[in-house]
């Protein structure tokens, strides 16, 4: 088998030493050309290439949850294939690495590395489906090209949230959950829409939902993890189907407490709720848009600021050794 591995230096989690024997225990069984990323979107850049060849079989990603969106988004740069394009595995090198633990893989790069060799001898792979968001035709964002992702985006407050931590590990802050809770709670008092929200949700045949105040968007389930704890935004998401909406109507401090205190308790079998919670499940095509432009983010990357969101759930959209 001839493989790519595209590695992300900057890993949180990985040193370089932990790097080399990881690439010579994949070497030792297959053919790989290990190459290390230099600037945002080299990932992508190297995973399209792998795609359009005839002959790499696999692409392997060895970083965080950012540097799989990229690989995702360069295999899938002609669409979805997945009888045709590499297969794709992942090492977790991030903070959280959402992506891979949703497969179930080891949190550990070692440990995952080796369940990802035993996995090739044996031939284990699935097929997953992913989520693409686009620029809404006839809005302002029309022109913004489609990008993939694999397993959240998010619209509004979550992604100002990421938005102010991403600014953080500018200033060299080290991507902790606590940094995360901090920001969010930043980010809460600062939010000038706490009470009638400007998103509006619509979908084919259905009514719009209006004034939501904080929209989810869930490929899988858990939404995310706060160390080893896992947080289900919307349980029933899975890669089997199409895409999860969790969406808030208000942000007061009531609503939020709320809020936040089900997605700490939530369990496989219940996710936030109540009078305020809009919870729709396995949704192909919908949209998000609101009067004013918000933070956006896919798969933790904050990607500024959005009027109109345009998603598509695609099952069997892309193979997964696991």
């Amino acid at each position: 088998m001839r493989a790519l591995l595209v590695v992300n230096p900057a890993a949180t989690t990985t040193s370089a030493r932990t790097r080399d024997v990881l690439i010579h225990a994949l070497a030792s069984e297959m053919k790989l050309e290990a190459v290390t990323t230099e600037y945002r979107g080299h990932a992508r850049d190297l995973a399209r290439r792998a795609a359009d060849s005839e002959d790499v079989e696999l692409v392997v990603a060895l970083g965080g949850d950012g540097t799989v969106n990229e690989v995702v988004n360069g295999l899938l740069h002609r669409g979805p294939d997945p009888d045709r394009l590499p297969h794709l595995a992942v090492v977790p090198g991030g903070s959280t690495n959402v992506f891979a633990r949703a497969l179930g893989l080891p949190n550990d790069a070692v440990e995952a590395t080796g369940a990802l060799l035993d996995a090739l001898r044996e031939n284990r792979d699935r097929t997953v489906g992913l989520g693409l968001a686009a620029g809404t035709p006839g809005t302002e964002d029309e022109s913004v090209p489609a990008r993939w992702f694999t397993f959240c985006a998010g619209f509004g407050f979550d992604a100002g949230v990421i938005g102010r931590v991403e600014q953080q590990r500018e200033r060299g802050k080290r991507s902790t959950h606590a940094l995360y809770i901090r920001q969010a709670l930043r980010q809460f008092l600062d939010e000038p829409r706490r009470g009638r929200g400007a998103i509006t949700l619509e979908r084919p045949g259905h009514d719009p939902v209006h004034d939501l105040s904080l929209s989810i968007v869930c490929n899988t389930a858990p939404w995310t993890y706060l160390g080893n704890r896992p947080v289900y935004a919307s349980p029933g998401a899975s890669f089997d189907t199409a895409l999860d909406v969790l969406a808030l109507s208000r942000l007061s401090t009531a609503s939020v407490a709320r809020a936040a205190t089900q997605l700490l308790t939530s369990s496989p079998e219940r996710g936030p709720h109540g009078k305020h919670a809009t919870s729709l499940h396995d949704l192909t095509d919908f949209a998000l848009h609101s009067k004013v432009p918000l933070p956006f983010q896919m798969d933790g990357d904050h990607l500024g600021l959005r009027s109109s969101v345009t998603f598509t759930g695609v099952r069997r959209a892309l193979r997964v050794i696991v």
